[in-house]
């Protein structure tokens, strides 16, 4: 028999919630987390500072601005990215390359840890400093001080940039920001935002005059529209001490320019915008409900409680558009719905979006609206809902179990979202239990009327992207606004299935364990079981609610001949979409909503591996699933044809990519005598010779 070798790696649980509240005043406001020290100083900076030992050794810094490229000028169009470069090539502190340098003398590698981007509504610069050493975490203060307000405008260091933002700019100037230059004017309709892409415009990088750039800093790198945060292995009183330090003498301009915000101005009329690139290498959906006024921030119990109610809604449309994704001819790769920002940050639209092969467009539009329309004209069911609230609480519960595993940027990102955006920072207890009060009690009603405030033709915006190529026809403006005038009358409510009560259909027999090894030096626990399988166990404190698993045994393609290995080669991953136990896909999705459990078959030249992972509270099930995977794993030819079609929309453009092309004209050649080399990418040839 051959020997398997399981790993196990067991994460144990948290203790339980401690403290109450009240959630029946829905217009209260949601508690800010008491862990985080937010302040104002008298210039109007802001700075937020935690500790978290997570991240031994180790703060991070940021600073954010809230100024982007739509403050630019006609004169300034591109500048807010280059006074970004300007702030890394020098400032009084650190002069010319010194910057640099001196991070990367303490291990801080650019663009690895050092980093910054510009949006058109903010400006963010991150700073990982190692913390075990003062005079580290100083410089790091000093760093962000000089970013704000000391970076060196000359005109010869200004003009030595003006060829790497170019350079830059000639780069970026991809196939995706190709088209989205095409798109935006529609998306962003009759408004600023359509005007001012970040990146800006050649002939003004090439030729703006000194005092542009120097006008730009100082008009809007001022106290009162900044926030400096401090996440890490700190003193939280002494970071503070360190904020006031270094931002507090700072003053902002006496006439200084008001901060605006822009409007996205509402339209009646369906945009459709269709845009191909010869450099493209996917084929893409869009479909944006935008709405018509400014989005307000999530402040009081009740807004928390709505924005509850929209993401059961999202997450049972989504579980509708992943099935059709697992039916025969799927009209798309993967597709999703959410309500989210488009490129204003006071602007929201309900998004639709989806993956698709480069004739499917239509299609995969097609389905997107259909249910869409389903949804709005019927709602869901209660089973859907059900399976949302159980997959949502499932989500919560990890998230509080984990609550003091959380990485520094995940804290660092929240508190920057929280100055530009108002979103709430509420601790971890106060989030599982807000959860745990509404989650239970949102109605059907409730959800299925979301799809009626969501989904409107007003301010509705479609966008197709996708490959130039000789031979394909991309679907025209007409044909597009033809679909979205279906006649609704032909829909049907949604079905749910019914599904099997467990995943084992035989009885298992039982076996027994021979011996139990321990080895104190590795810590873990071995039991040789009486089938021949050995277990390996170990518990860690990396993670509170996780369990890792992986299966090994000894064999692998090396086993299969050169004729049977070409034959199996592309549709080794094909087997994971069958499903187990009877169930199909979709079904088995239905039948473990809920809980978090999860295995991949897969095959390499000398093994073959069972991995995947759960938590302590669903391990039975888990186990039963194992069992399922190796006693009960189906034969689907219908899923193995549709696993290929999503494949081949997934890679049809691939080789467009220069990294691809470089892949497969070098490996080519590298391995061209070699009978078991067949490419990088599969071929449709390729999938024609493969026996499932």
């Amino acid at each position: 028999m051959k020997k398997i070798r399981i790993h196990l790696f067991v994460m144990f649980l948290m203790p339980s919630l401690i403290w109450a509240q009240n959630f029946e005043n829905l217009s209260e406001k949601i508690p800010m987390d008491d862990d985080v020290k937010v302040g104002v100083l008298k210039n109007g900076l802001t700075y937020y500072i935690r500790n978290n030992q997570k991240t031994e050794e180790k703060v991070d810094l940021r600073l954010v601005i809230k100024a982007g490229s739509i403050l630019e000028t006609e004169e300034q169009l591109g500048l807010a990215h280059f006074m970004e470069h300007m702030c890394f090539n020098g400032t009084e502190r650190f002069p010319k390359n010194t910057l640099v340098d001196y991070l990367q003398s303490i291990g801080v590698k650019f663009g690895q840890h050092l980093n910054a981007y510009t949006s058109f509504d903010e400006t963010v610069y991150f700073l990982p400093i190692p913390a075990d050493d003062k005079e580290k975490v100083n410089k790091g203060f000093e760093i962000l001080e000089d970013w704000a307000f000391n970076t060196v405008l000359t005109p010869e260091e200004i003009d030595k940039e003006r060829g790497v933002v170019l350079e830059e700019y000639r780069i970026g100037l991809g196939a995706n920001k190709r088209m989205m230059s095409e798109y935006l004017p529609q998306l962003m309709y009759n408004s600023r935002y359509a005007e001012r892409l970040p990146i800006g415009k050649k002939e003004i990088i090439e030729n703006f005059t000194y005092d542009k750039l120097t006008s730009f800093y100082e008009d809007w790198y001022r106290p009162n529209l900044m926030s400096v945060i401090v996440v890490g292995d700190i003193d939280v009183d002494e970071m503070e001490k360190k904020v006031k330090k270094h931002f507090s003498k700072y003053k902002n301009p006496k006439n200084e320019k008001p901060r605006q915000t822009y409007d996205v101005p509402g339209h009646e009329e369906t945009f459709v915008s269709i845009v191909t690139d010869p450099e493209a290498t996917a084929t893409n959906v869009r479909v944006y409900f935008k709405e018509s006024t400014p989005d307000t921030p999530t402040k009081s119990l009740g807004d928390l409680r709505d924005n509850l109610v929209e993401s059961l809604f999202s997450t049972m449309l989504n579980n509708r558009l992943n099935e059709k994704a697992n039916e025969a001819n799927p009209p798309y790769t993967y597709a999703y719905s959410f309500k989210g920002r488009t490129y204003a940050n006071n602007y929201k639209a309900f998004q639709s979006f989806a993956m698709t092969a480069e004739d499917k467009q239509l299609e995969a539009l097609q389905v997107i609206m259909e249910e869409n329309a389903r949804a709005r004209k019927f709602g869901f069911t209660l089973s859907e809902l059900e399976r949302a609230k159980s997959q949502m609480m499932s989500g919560a519960e990890s998230r509080y179990k984990e609550r003091d595993k959380k990485k520094s940027s995940q804290f660092v990102s929240a508190y920057q979202n929280h100055f530009l955006n108002e979103s709430p920072i509420s601790d971890a207890e106060f989030s599982y239990q807000a959860y745990q009060a509404f989650i239970p009690e949102i109605s059907l009603e409730e959800v299925s009327q979301k799809a009626k405030d969501l989904i409107k033709r007003q301010n509705t915006v479609v966008i197709l992207t996708g490959p130039e190529k000789e031979g394909l026809v991309p679907p025209t403006k007409q044909e597009v606004l033809a679909l979205l005038d279906m006649d609704e009358s032909e829909l049907t409510p949604y079905q749910d299935s019914e599904l099997a009560e467990s995943l084992i259909r035989t009885p298992i027999q039982k076996g027994e364990i021979e011996q139990v090894e321990t080895n104190e030096e590795l810590g873990t626990t071995t039991l040789s079981l009486s089938n021949g399988a050995q277990v390996h166990i170990l518990p860690t404190d990396f993670k509170n609610d996780e369990i890792m698993f992986r299966a090994v045994s000894y064999g692998g393609t090396n086993l299969l001949s050169n004729e049977d290995y070409k034959e199996v080669q592309w549709a080794l991953g094909g087997l994971n979409e069958a499903g187990v136990a009877g169930m199909n896909t979709n079904d088995l999705n239905k039948f473990t909503a809920g809980k978090r459990a999860y295995l991949r078959l897969s095959m390499g030249q000398t093994t073959e591996t069972l991995s995947g992972g759960t938590r302590p509270k669903d391990l039975e099930f888990f186990m039963e699933m194992l069992y399922a995977y190796f006693t009960d794993l189906n034969f689907d030819e219908d899923a193995f044809n549709t696993y290929k079609d999503k494949q081949n929309s997934f890679f049809a453009n691939m080789s467009a990519m220069p990294q691809f092309y470089y892949q497969e004209q070098f490996y080519g050649f590298l391995l061209e005598d070699n009978p078991r080399f067949n490419g990088i990418l599969p071929s449709a040839e390729d999938w024609d010779n493969t026996s499932y």
